[in-house]
Parts: C-alpha cells; structure tokens; sequence
C-alpha cells in the first residue's frame, strides 16, 4: 500500500443509494409504465420530449433534497489529504460526491444539474425544470435536454479516464454493478496494465472475479474504513 501514489477510483449508484436516491433500475425497470429505455435514449426525446423532460425534471427536483453520506466525505477527505493523483470517475449524475467537499471528479454519464443546449453545445448548470422550453442563457435559443449520457451515447471524457488508468497504481471500483460498459470494462483495462484492483461493493458484482480484492458491505462503511487505511500506510 505504501508503494501507491496513483489513485483511479470508479464510483456506481450503490455509492449515492444510502443518501436515498434510487438506482436507475429500481422497480423493475419501470418509470410511469414506461421502460427507462423509453426515457433515456436520443429516439425517446424525439419521439416524446415532454415524457423525457419530465422524467428529468423529476429527478432533477429530487437530487437537490438528498445529502452526501459517510462514502461521500470519506472520499472527499481522501481528494483532499491525498498528494498523488487522484481521479474520482463516477457514473452517478448527482453532485453529492462535490457536494461532499470533492474536487478531482469526473461525471462520466454527465449531471443532473446541467442541460445541454443542442444549439450552441454549452452546458450551463441547470437546476429548474426544463418542461417549459426555457431559453439557453448562453445563446437566447429554446433548445435545451438534460445534460445526460443517454443509451447509445458515447460516455464524457473516456479519453481522460484511460490516461489516468495508465498511470495509476490502484483502481478503486464502489458500488457498481459491473454490468454497464464500458465502465464495467476498467478494472479489465486495469489489471492489463498491471494496475492493482480493489472492490468495495454491497455484494459480488458481475466482475468481481476480475479484481485483485474485493470487500463487501455497505459502502458507507467500506468505504470511510479504506480511506482511513490508505491515508494512514501514506503517512509512513
């Protein structure tokens, strides 16, 4: 552990599930009667604006009432104590791991509290609704969506990730499923690169064989108790 300076962490929905906020797939998959395929992908947008937006908004409405929990600020004490790189990936698009206190995170399936304007291509942070059509602040066009990798939509910044994996000496995956690509794929992209790999999941996920250690339980127990380790094998 001593020997660790590179940190690469990937962060899932079981990281933000005890701060109350639901999977994706809770209840079966199922939103209104509706598959969250039908709101969640570019052709559903097309198709129905008005059901995506107010999906979006929903949960856009919802996140701002959670709080960050114990994982949140273990890792954020970590982005703050730790001197090597860092690099929290996480595929949650709430923002409690900076609400929590956090820096050094990338939103891989993008945020929430940002829309997109389809017309001039800025993300403005966004914390309304966007039911009504408002105008993009940055170029006065009715043309924003959710600032949201949707299915079929190439992941943010993979570039980024994969240069960090390459340098890095740990990877670090918590409460992820190991079931959503390419994400899932890291710790493979890892263990190729002779990279140690760590999970701390709830339970075994689909590619828990694929790491070197894996611890489970909830994370907001896992994870403040391998932050403290960490930092404490640094002090050394």
């Amino acid at each position: 552990m001593s020997s660790i300076r590179n940190i690469v962490i990937l962060t899932g929905a079981g990281v933000s599930a005890e701060s109350g906020i639901d999977t994706f797939r809770d209840g079966g998959g199922l939103w209104e009667q509706h598959r969250v395929e039908d709101v969640a992908t570019p052709e559903a947008f097309a198709r129905d604006p008005d059901l995506v937006l107010r999906f979006y908004d929903m949960r856009r409405e919802a996140i701002q009432t959670k709080q960050p929990n114990a994982a949140h600020r273990a890792l954020a004490k970590l982005d703050a104590e730790w001197e090597g790189d860092l690099l929290i990936v996480t595929q949650n698009v709430d923002d409690l791991h900076e609400r929590a206190g956090a820096k050094r995170v990338l939103h891989m399936h993008g945020e929430h509290l940002n829309a997109w304007c389809m017309a001039c291509d800025e993300r403005p942070r966004w914390i309304g609704p966007l039911i009504d059509r408002p105008a993009c602040p940055e170029c006065g066009e009715a043309a924003l969506r959710p600032d949201i990798v949707w299915f079929g939509e190439m992941p943010y910044r993979m570039d980024e990730i994969f240069a960090a994996l390459e340098q890095a000496d740990l990877f670090v995956s918590i409460g992820t499923s190991g079931a959503v690509y390419p994400a899932a794929g890291f710790v493979r992209n890892a263990r190729e690169l002779g990279v140690e790999t760590l999970e701390l999941n709830l339970e075994p996920s689909q590619g828990t064989a694929w790491f070197d250690e894996a611890r489970h339980g909830p994370a907001s127990e896992l994870v403040p108790a391998w932050v403290e380790e960490v930092l404490a094998s640094s002090r050394t």
